[in-house]
């Protein structure tokens, strides 16, 4: 029997440097060599593929938050492959809130003011934009700015996490805004 064409197929690619970028945020740097957020982002969008009779909601926001929620319960299934201790629960901060808090971080960091419908459509646009810029870079370079931009490391820090000299990620950081905001002037 054949199905109709999904109209939210498109979204499917549309989104995917977008949940990366939200992946990538929220992995810890340590684990790099054993887990990719790629992998992760793969596994979420074959399971939203796979689930798309499941979702109930009726727009691209909605069907972006369903699968957002899908991402930070595949990040923290992940994370506990590669963690053996008992976690304390009443200290943790369930991830499915990390992605949406890093979501809507990303989004105000666009941001010009209150967003109204229009706005809102807008500034979730300018976010894919960054997403599929940082996706440009190589691995260094966006890896060195998420490690100083968003989690906030110092450059001492970060050198050491990449076994490279703080002038190498200075370097790093300079080379990789600069062809960053070049990308981004391209697209408008």
């Amino acid at each position: 029997m054949d199905r109709e064409a999904d109209p939210r197929e498109p979204l499917f690619g549309r989104f995917r440097n977008y949940l990366c970028f939200l992946a990538r945020l929220h992995l810890d740097p340590r684990l790099r060599g054993k887990l990719e957020p790629s992998d992760v982002v793969q596994h979420t969008l074959l399971e939203a593929h796979a689930g798309r009779d499941q979702f109930r909601g009726g727009g691209e926001a909605e069907w972006l938050a369903w699968v957002r929620r899908m991402l930070a319960r595949n990040l923290a299934d992940a994370l506990k492959a590669f963690t053996r201790q008992r976690r304390d629960l009443a200290r943790e901060r369930p991830l499915q809130e990390a992605v949406q808090a890093s979501s809507a971080r990303l989004e105000a960091w666009l941001a010009d003011g209150a967003p109204g419908p229009p706005e809102e459509v807008e500034r979730r646009e300018r976010a894919v934009r960054l997403a599929d810029a940082l996706e440009e870079l190589p691995e260094a370079q966006r890896e060195a700015l998420l490690l100083h931009h968003w989690h906030g490391w110092p450059l001492a820090r970060i050198a050491e996490h990449m076994g490279r000299g703080p002038e190498a990620v200075a370097g790093l950081l300079k080379r990789g805004l600069k062809r960053l905001r070049e990308r981004l002037d391209e697209e408008g």
